[in-house]
Order: C-alpha cells, then sequence, then structure tokens
C-alpha cells in the first residue's frame, strides 16, 4: 500500500479546502520528506569516498608527501593502498562517469514511464553496490574499485531528473522555492550525516574501518530504497491515501493552465528545438555547470586539505569538513522561505531566482579565494568554508528550482539535460585538483585549486543574471 495508501475516499470528507489541512498531513508533506531523506542516501553514497580514501590510503608512501607545510604526521595513520594524488583524483571521478550517462535517458522515459520506480531501483542498485567497495578494492585494486564505484554512479543517475519530475507533480507553485529547498538540501543533510560518521567509522569502525563506511551506510540506504517504493505514490492521482481537497488543489495549481501542451494522447511533444534555443534555460545550464564544478572541488577535496595541509586528525576530519554543509543546509531552508515570501510579496519569480542565485554563487567565489590565505589559521579556514557554503545555499531558491518555473511538465527533462552537462564539468574537478597538487600538495598550488573554483562560480553567476527568466517557456 501506498502512503498515499489506503481506500480512495478515506478522510476526504474531513477538509473542504487544502488550506485546512495541517501540514504535517498533506500527502505532499511526506513525498516532500521520503525525496529529502533519498537526496540524502545520495550524497552519502556520493560523499563517503572523499573521507574514507583519507584512511585508505599510505600517505608516506606517496611522492610530496613530506612538504614544508606538512611536518606533523605523527597522528595519522597509514593505509592499505599507495595511492598517487592524481590516481585518487580519478577514483573520485569515477563515480561521476556512471552517474551522468543515466540522467538524460532518464530524463525522456520518466515523462512516460513516471518516476517513482527509476528512482528507487535505480538507489537500491547504488545501495547494494556499495556493499563490494570494500572487496573490490582489496581484491581487485584501484581498477576494480573504479568499476564498482561507476556502477553506484549508474544507480543514482535518475535520482535528481526523477526528483525533479516528482516535485513537478506534487508540489504547487507557491511552495516549489521551499519545497524544492528542502528535498535538495538533503544533499547537504547526508554531507553533515556521512562526513563525521564516515570519520568515526574510518577510526573505530569493524574490517579495518573504513570498509565500514560502506557496509553501515550501504545498508541504510537500502532500507530506505525498500520503503520509498512501497510507500510513496508517483502523483496525486495515482495516490490512495490522499484527501480530495489537497488532490484538487494540487492538480488545479499546477495544471489547469497547461492542457495547451498536451496532444491528443495527453502526452506533451517534447520541443527540443525551443529547449535549445531558450535563452533563460541556457542561463539555467551554465549556472549549473559552474556550481558543479566549485561544489565538487569542495565535496571531494576538503577532507584531504584539512589532512594534508591544515594536519586534522582523522576522526576530526570529517566533522570539521562536514560543517559548511550544516551551514548551507540550514541556510538553505531559511533563504527558501524568504524567497516565497518574496514571490508572495508580488516580487517577481525572474528577479527572486537572480537575487538567490547572486548570494548562492557570487559569495562562495569570494571564500574560495580568502580561503588560501588562512591556512594558518584552522578556526579562521573554517569560518570562511562555512560562510561561502551556508550561502550557496541559495542556489535552491535560484537556478536549481528555475527548471519548475521554465516548464513543470518538462521539468524532470530540463534538469535531466543540465544536471548530465553540470556533472560532466563537475567530473573534471577532483581530477584537476590531483593533477594540480600530484607532485607538491603544497598551500600555493591548494590556492590555484581553490582560485580557478572562485572564477568559475564568479562567471556563471553573472551570465544567469543576464540570461535567467521566471517566465513560463513550455
Amino acid at each position: 500500500m501506498d502512503k498515499a495508501g489506503g481506500s480512495k475516499g478515506d478522510g476526504n470528507e474531513k477538509y473542504a479546502l487544502d488550506s485546512q489541512i495541517p501540514a504535517y498531513v498533506r500527502s505532499r508533506f511526506f513525498v516532500t520528506i521520503m525525496l529529502f531523506l533519498g537526496m540524502a542516501n545520495a550524497y552519502v553514497m556520493r560523499t563517503n569516498m572523499s573521507v574514507a580514501i583519507v584512511a585508505m590510503v599510505n600517505h608516506t608512501a606517496i611522492k610530496g608527501e613530506t612538504t614544508d607545510n606538512e611536518t606533523d604526521t605523527s597522528d595519522r595513520q597509514d593505509g592499505e593502498f599507495n595511492w598517487s594524488y592524481k590516481l585518487q583524483g580519478y577514483i573520485l571521478a569515477c563515480f561521476f562517469y556512471g552517474y551522468v550517462i543515466t540522467q538524460i535517458p532518464f530524463g525522456f522515459l520518466i515523462n512516460t514511464y513516471g518516476a517513482k520506480h527509476f528512482l528507487g531501483w535505480g538507489m537500491m542498485i547504488n545501495s547494494i553496490a556499495a556493499f563490494f567497495v570494500p572487496i573490490a578494492a582489496r581484491k581487485g585494486g584501484y581498477i576494480a574499485l573504479c568499476a564498482v564505484r561507476f556502477i553506484q554512479g549508474l544507480g543514482e543517475g535518475p535520482i535528481v531528473p526523477c526528483t525533479h519530475a516528482m516535485l513537478a507533480q506534487w508540489i504547487p507553485p507557491g511552495e516549489r522555492s521551499r519545497s524544492g529547498a528542502a528535498v535538495y538540501a538533503g544533499a547537504q543533510f547526508g554531507t553533515i550525516i556521512s562526513m563525521p560518521l564516515s570519520g568515526l567509522l574510518a577510526t573505530y569502525g569493524f574490517d579495518g574501518g573504513w570498509p565500514s563506511i560502506f557496509y553501515v551506510f550501504g545498508a541504510a540506504s537500502t532500507i530506505w530504497c525498500v520503503l520509498f517504493i512501497l510507500f510513496v505514490a508517483e502523483s496525486p492521482s495515482a495516490a490512495k491515501n490522499i484527501t480530495e481537497a489537497e488532490r484538487k488543489h494540487i492538480v488545479e495549481t499546477i495544471w489547469s493552465s497547461h492542457k495547451d501542451t498536451e496532444d491528443a494522447t495527453g502526452i506533451g511533444k517534447t520541443p527540443l528545438r525551443s529547449i535549445f534555443t531558450s535563452l533563460p534555460f541556457w542561463g539555467i545550464l551554465i549556472a549549473h555547470c559552474g556550481h558543479n564544478y566549485g561544489y565538487e572541488t569542495l565535496m571531494t577535496e576538503l577532507p584531504t586539505y584539512m589532512a594534508m595541509v591544515m594536519n586534522v586528525k582523522l576522526k576530526e576530519n570529517g566533522f570539521l569538513s562536514s560543517l559548511p554543509y550544516l551551514a548551507m543546509w540550514l541556510n538553505a531552508m531559511l533563504l527558501a522561505f524568504i524567497a516565497d515570501f518574496m514571490i508572495s510579496k508580488n516580487v517577481s519569480i525572474t528577479i527572486t531566482r537572480k537575487v538567490m542565485n547572486s548570494i548562492g554563487q557570487y559569495v562562495p567565489a569570494v571564500a574560495l579565494f580568502l580561503v588560501g590565505y588562512l591556512h594558518e589559521s584552522l578556526m579562521l579556514t573554517v569560518l570562511i568554508f562555512t560562510i561561502g557554503m551556508a550561502c550557496n545555499g541559495a542556489i535552491y531558491s535560484g537556478f536549481k528550482i528555475n527548471h519548475l518555473d521554465l516548464s513543470p511538465r518538462f521539468a524532470g527533462l530540463l534538469i535531466a539535460i543540465t544536471n548530465c552537462s553540470a556533472n560532466l564539468v563537475g567530473l573534471t574537478a577532483p581530477m584537476i585538483a590531483g593533477h594540480v597538487i600530484n607532485h607538491d600538495p603544497s598551500i600555493s598550488n591548494w590556492r590555484i585549486v581553490f582560485l580557478i573554483a572562485s572564477i568559475v562560480y564568479f562567471i556563471v553567476g553573472t551570465i544567469y543574471n543576464l540570461l535567467a527568466s521566471g517566465v513560463r517557456q513550455w
């Protein structure tokens, strides 16, 4: 039975209007919570390798390990594998090769077959593959490890287009900023959970420490997959235990003005030519690509930076590396309410998206530029990272939810295209960082890593402000 389960009509007489239904009783609230947890699981599975690899590698065997700014290695326990910084960059990136392949195909498929099962079963593949990570690394070396991480990426590929498609089905326009931010802030929540717990498991866990990271999180993610498949409905129309008041409200507010986009079968034709010649769409695409480069630089390289440059012990590394994501998660929710409030006060959606996106990309650009010059102070380093990432949370009310403004019907396809492109760009981040610091992980080279990300953030934020729109296109 779906959570939207039970028989149709259960409780339907109790509420005449959607506004009378308590928020926590609404079916769309449950769907939002489950999508939030799904996004959290996705980012747990994505980021745990960033912490685990610090424990997996024998750092004293790597060329360039003993540099002027890394004199204290007594607190670091070396791992099992002699992988160079460059090879580590490729290992961290291989997940994204699998991830990007499935984006656009699922963007098309969900318009015909729905999003729920692609999302649930895709994440199930990701979860089960996690159990094979330690075996692959120990028995097959980095090649087998890369293969398993590639498979995990394939399984996680549907998460963003399917999530966007389900938000388009379930969330009325006036609630998009906060619901979208709530769901996508699951990425930060997952990172917050993943990094400190991964650090603790790497230090105190079973089977040598780091393997327990993949066993524990793989089990947790598998449980979520089962619950999602069983209890979440594809749409309000498919839901069973939903009041007629809520169903009517969602359908009327989202779809009543979109009948002109349907053909005789009720399925809208895909306006591919119009999409790829749309300047607002290109604004989203470029902003998404630049954001992913900066974000993946931090997500994959921050634990290594904290260990190699700041000499942070492994068990504290995960906690300190997670603080910026905690700030991003909390601030994303605050800014989402502000964005919806602006729209409710008749500030245009276009202006609202641009204001939020400017906060989300310009402030991180400044933070990344500054942080390379604050390496002598751990407190200032963490503070600047935290401020930058906190403001980065505004992107969920900026370009990230802007796809739904352009077209609720094709939101899943739009984000599949931009997310695929963005992750192709994002997967270069750990590889570029690995090449820059490979022979000399000094602070001067780390400054180059952060400066590149800073410039990218600034450029794409400006392009978005020039091209973006909140007006429906299709």
